[in-house]
């Protein structure tokens, strides 16, 4: 039997927030219906009808549906699910046939793009973990079992960039050379740049060394830094079914690469031989491997790979020291930062600041090298805030927050500013939401809300211009640019969490709610909720229920997969109803609010909302004292700290 406090503080006012929140759900609803309609068949897939020429486009179709089921554990409709779930299938079905995937599975491809693949299969795992278990499992077997020929236990490395479902997919292009157009050289320079001897001119691509044979054989086999993220999709398999395998493998596989971050003075190296010697495929370099240090992306993609890994290690073992993974890298290249305008920057990523930053493109402010070659550290840009915040938002250390002050102070654009961006991650207002939490911005909770709503309309007339559009191979982007789902201001606002990090990390909450009611995950109809901080001994939540009519329950979850433990909760309370007045009066007084303790001591509370009442908990939460798990509320079966398959009965004293 779950804790249980009711909601007594009258609802007279109702807040800015609450009603944009409950309208944003309203509006999103409306959206995915359109798109769904405009955009995809009967059985889900999406209206296509060219080929796939490369190996690359599997992300691009998932990624149109990732944050679908997520909005679903926000509170989003009960057929939402089941919409979600329809379109991965019949997504599955049209990559299948495409001859992309083999048994439901990517083919072989690199952990940049995996990793974006995945999110919605995470999600849909979250959301329904009794229908996903078999696949989510199956799908980590290919990495925990070295029968499938992806990992080698010996030398504790994945056996090459492109990995997946098929051992035969080997290398990373199809023909001569690697498929590098014009516009890319000119963005990002060639990978193995120093394999062309110094004046020599570079000749057709097909003979290019750069991209061709050369590449091949130092890139195409070996391991790389960006598959760590496949950490991820083992993380999801433990935390559904809880077997030592797949804790176990990510330990070792987490460890042996802060093995050699550590050897090579704390920065993550980018590529390992075989044989498990790093940098043996590239004359010794620690960097240059695929989708590492040197080439598309660097940090963008190394970072967010890094703490992908950190963080599942940490989550399966309870070993923090694990974040030590990513640390040291971004102290590096935050010490080697300096203070200059984008405008002034050598940045590869021109399209994403630009839009991000708006005026403040001509604006001096720290930005830090994201490359490293042979002619050391380049390509500077503002700092990507998805890493420095996953890693505080886990340890809640003072340190993690220090980091994140200092970048703050060193900014020289207003955090507090809120700009309605569209970017692939539907994140980038980390800086924002950082200001609320430390008291700076109290009113950014309706403006990321009125930004998500524009948002919204802006992607429903995107999707009227693009509708009935023969997609051709080359514009397959337009589904995710058009994809109308905004969620990053509801996971910051309701869950007291970042967007999950995109190139497949698991979702991070203080808090997440299920309606006592329906039994199903999400923030019932007409309630509203603000996480305003998210220290562990004072993780305050408001909960409002803008209902005039109707009664409704909300369970209120320690973490995203029930990880924490709320010891002590301190709750609003309004018990004196002089507040209403005599029969004659023609107001009424403000209410007299107080406030009552009980204790916990578990991962889950029900609070109790009568009509038009609102409560503020203030929660003592003790981080990471259980294993995640899938493991609901509702579960009366099933072992400590994982999921059970099948949900029985209400909890203890509660109505059917």
């Amino acid at each position: 039997m779950h804790p249980v406090i009711t909601a007594s503080v009258p609802l007279l006012e109702p807040p800015g927030w609450a009603i944009a929140q409950r309208r944003l759900f309203d509006l999103l609803d409306h959206a995915w219906r359109r798109f769904a309609r405009d955009f995809t068949g009967p059985d889900g897939r999406l209206l296509y009808h060219d080929r796939l020429t490369s190996r690359d486009g599997v992300d691009d179709f998932y990624e149109t549906f990732f944050n679908w089921p997520q909005l679903y554990l926000l509170g989003g409709a009960d057929d939402l699910l089941a919409a979600s779930e329809r379109h991965w299938e019949g997504v599955t079905r049209q990559l299948t046939e495409l001859g992309m995937l083999h048994e439901e599975y990517e083919r072989g491809y690199d952990w940049f793009h995996q990793g974006e693949s995945l999110l919605l299969f995470y999600f849909l795992c979250m959301a329904a973990p009794e229908r996903w278990t078999e696949r989510a499992l199956r799908f980590a077997d290919l990495y925990v079992d070295p029968a499938h020929g992806n990992y080698d236990p010996e030398h504790r490395v994945i056996r090459r960039p492109h990995n997946g479902s098929d051992p035969r997919r080997e290398g990373l292009f199809d023909g001569d050379a690697y498929p590098w157009l014009p516009k890319e050289a000119r963005t990002y320079g060639f990978p193995l740049e120093w394999v062309l001897p110094p004046g020599a001119e570079p000749g057709a691509p097909d003979r290019d060394p750069r991209l061709g044979e050369e590449m091949r054989r130092r890139m195409g086999i070996g391991d790389t830094a960006v598959n760590l993220a496949a950490a991820g999709l083992v993380l999801n398999a433990w935390t559904l079914s809880g077997e030592s395998r797949y804790r176990d493998w990510i330990a070792e596989y987490v460890g042996a690469w802060r093995e050699r971050a550590a050897a090579n003075g704390g920065v993550l190296p980018d590529n390992v031989a075989p044989d498990g010697t790093v940098g043996g495929l590239l004359e010794g370099r620690w960097y240059g491997g695929h989708y590492g240090w040197s080439w598309p992306h660097g940090w963008y993609s190394v970072g967010h790979a890094a703490i992908v890994g950190a963080l599942a290690a940490a989550g399966a073992t309870g070993d923090d020291a694990h974040l030590d993974l990513v640390r040291p890298a971004l102290d590096e290249i935050i010490a080697r930062g300096e203070v200059l305008a984008f405008t002034e920057a050598d940045s590869s990523l021109e399209s994403k600041w630009t839009v991000q930053l708006e005026e403040d493109v001509r604006t001096p402010t720290l930005h830090v090298p994201f490359r490293y070659g042979d002619r050391g550290w380049f390509d500077y840009n503002p700092m990507l805030m998805a890493v420095p915040i996953a890693l505080w938002h886990h340890s809640a250390s003072d340190a993690d927050r220090e980091r994140i002050e200092r970048l703050r102070a060193a900014s020289g654009y207003d955090w507090r500013t809120v700009r309605p961006f569209r970017s692939k991650e539907e994140a980038g207002h980390e800086e924002p939401w950082f200001a609320f939490l430390a008291g700076d911005d109290p009113g950014y909770p309706e403006r990321i809300l009125a930004a998500a709503q524009a948002q919204v309309r802006h992607r429903l007339t995107r999707m009227e211009r693009y509708r009935g559009m023969d997609v051709p191979e080359a514009d397959i982007h337009v589904w995710q640019q058009s994809n109308p789902v905004v969620t990053e201001a509801l996971v910051q606002l309701t869950w007291g969490g970042p967007q999950v990090v995109y190139n497949g990390g698991l979702q991070q909450a203080r808090v997440r709610y299920y309606d006592a009611d329906a039994r199903r995950p999400g923030l019932p109809p007409e309630v509203a909720a603000l996480v305003s901080r998210i220290d562990p001994e004072a993780t305050v939540v408001d909960l409002v229920n803008l209902d005039p009519r109707s009664a409704r329950r909300v369970i209120v979850q320690a973490g995203a997969f029930a990880e924490h433990t709320i010891g002590t909760v301190r709750h609003t309370v309004c018990d004196d109803p002089s507040w209403i007045g005599d029969m004659y009066d023609y107001g009424h007084r403000r209410p007299v609010v107080t406030s009552k303790e009980i204790d916990v001591d578990g991962p889950w509370l029900l609070v109790e909302l009568p009509r038009s009442t609102r409560i503020r908990l203030t929660l003592d939460l003790d981080l990471r004292t259980r294993p995640p798990s899938y493991r609901t509320p509702f579960d009366t079966q099933g072992r400590e700290g994982h999921s059970s398959p099948h949900a029985t009965s209400l909890p203890e004293g509660e109505d059917s």
